[in-house]
């Protein structure tokens, strides 16, 4: 019987009472009422979920090394551009506010380009190969960081071009997944002894 439905029946002193409470009752009983013994288990399996929670995110503490955000260039870089669009400062800025405040350890950020040669617009700008490309993309996610409020000495910037890909560059698709820019929590360094 329902833990609520029991506490309703004490109170109850007339018949008609009892007849118009206990249709009431039932309609929530079938809705969803659940026994005393029945919410005290859940009680108890969500404060072991809150405590696992909490294990987990301390793990994460540790693990930090472990940490890597990826995000598609074509999100954050105008095409055949090294210089953030709009949309992609909202990308990192969201990604900025979570981790800025908090900032200890080195973040790296990782350019990747698929393998494409390098268009005549970019050639005229001084960009000459996908490793310049993929360290120019890098750079500019470092430089956005720090107008976000990044500690400067906790940020490094690497190009890898073409290097590393996650995809095949024979489809369209494959390309778009290798042109990304990897965010990486570098592991905290012991101090010296």
């Amino acid at each position: 019987m329902c833990y609520t439905l029991m506490k309703a029946r004490r109170v109850m002193t007339t018949p008609r009472a009892r007849l118009i409470a206990g249709s009431l009752l039932s309609s929530i009983a079938l809705a969803g009422c659940v026994s005393k013994s029945a919410y005290d288990q859940l009680q108890q399996q969500n404060q072991q979920l809150q405590a696992q929670n909490q294990d987990l995110q301390q793990q994460v503490t540790r693990l930090q090394g472990a940490i890597k955000y990826t995000v598609n260039s074509d999100l954050l870089f105008r095409p055949g551009s090294w210089q953030m669009s709009d949309q992609g400062k909202q990308i990192i800025a969201q990604m900025a506010s979570q981790l800025a405040s908090t900032q200890q350890n080195k973040l790296l950020i990782k350019g990747y380009t698929d393998n494409a040669p390098i268009g005549p617009a970019l050639k005229a700008q001084g960009i000459t190969s996908n490793q310049d490309l993929s360290q120019k993309r890098a750079d500019a996610v470092v430089q956005y960081l720090i107008s976000q409020g990044f500690k400067p000495d906790l940020l490094a910037a690497q190009g890898f071009g073409d290097a590393n890909p996650v995809a095949s560059n024979d489809t369209p698709q494959g390309r778009a997944q290798n042109r990304r820019v990897e965010i990486t929590l570098a592991p905290s360094t012991p101090p010296a002894s």
